[in-house]
């Protein structure tokens, strides 16, 4: 796909985000079924589907994706598919590369072991290694778009509000 493609195809949608800036709202979901006798759970987002379970750091054995390796995952997967879509707006020509997420997290916290030690990533690293004969200064302008338009960054970057509700039994 090349910038006028690009162009084209994201014309109309941005003529209506402007004109009914509600329509811009986009819905997102996943579901987790729970798979009690395993400690896992079938995570469905969209039309794919994944078996989550514990870390071998927290009793796993290593067979089943783990949730913060998932969420690294979306994060790698957000950049790259936005330094693509910046990068084809910019012109700037992409012959290939990774995006590579890296994090951090104590199971010490998790496992309630040290109720200090911190439950979560603590630490999230984002590189990009790309084939392209680009300008310093033309990437250093694509990584700065791709950071400011990257939906998975800008959550992590600037948390929402999330809020737990029980739902009634089935």
């Amino acid at each position: 796909m090349d910038a006028a493609e690009l162009r084209s195809l994201q014309a109309p949608l941005k003529a209506r985000y402007r004109e009914a800036p509600e329509a811009a709202r986009i819905p997102a979901r996943a579901e987790a079924v729970l798979d009690p006798a395993n400690i896992a759970c079938n995570v469905t987002a969209g039309a794919r589907s994944v078996v989550a379970g514990l870390h071998p750091a927290a009793g796993g054995d290593g067979s089943l994706a783990c949730s913060a390796d998932m969420l690294l995952a979306a994060l790698a997967a957000c950049a790259g598919v936005t330094l693509s879509a910046v990068a084809t707006a910019m012109g700037i020509a992409m012959r290939g590369g990774r995006v590579i997420a890296e994090g951090a997290w104590d199971a010490r916290g998790t496992l309630g072991v040290d109720r200090a030690a911190p439950v979560g990533l603590t630490e999230i690293s984002l590189t990009f290694a790309l084939d392209t004969d680009a300008a310093p200064e033309a990437l250093e302008r694509l990584l700065a778009a791709t950071e400011r338009y990257c939906v998975i960054f800008q959550t992590l970057r600037t948390p929402p509000h999330i809020s737990i509700v029980a739902a009634p039994r089935n």
